[in-house]
């Protein structure tokens, strides 16, 4: 599918209105899509009811997710500016290397953000 949206997006008119191939954020913030975008996904909007919303509005700075208790990791990498990652579990465990880098929401309260440079962790509670 991913190679079809390719062909149709090389070949097609750019002046007709249609889909665009930009990424989308799973539950476990993993990407999918027919092709990677610079752009945060439409997808990973912050909601009351969604425990936990990354994204990386400075800096391209390391993250890791995990869920607390079993220590299972979801995401453990860097992210790059305008990424966003969303997942829909908690409890979770936040880690960013450049707290100042990111905008951490948590079921839909944006958390403070760190200082440039600086290590920054989060809690996701349960609920």
């Amino acid at each position: 599918m991913g190679a079809i949206s390719l062909v149709n997006a090389l070949t097609s008119d750019s002046s007709q209105p249609g889909p665009t191939g930009t990424a989308t954020e799973s539950t476990r913030g993993t990407r999918s899509g027919s092709a990677p975008s610079s752009q945060a996904p439409k997808s990973a909007t912050a909601t009351a009811a969604t425990p936990l919303v990354i994204r990386v509005v400075g800096s391209p700075t390391t993250v890791t997710v995990t869920v607390a208790g079993t220590g299972e990791v979801l995401q453990n990498g860097v992210l790059d500016t305008n990424e966003a990652r969303q997942y829909e579990q908690a409890p979770l465990s936040v880690v960013a290397a450049d707290a100042g880098s990111v905008e951490v929401t948590i079921y839909g309260q944006l958390q403070p953000r760190g200082q440039v440079g600086q290590r920054g962790e989060w809690r996701v509670p349960e609920r």
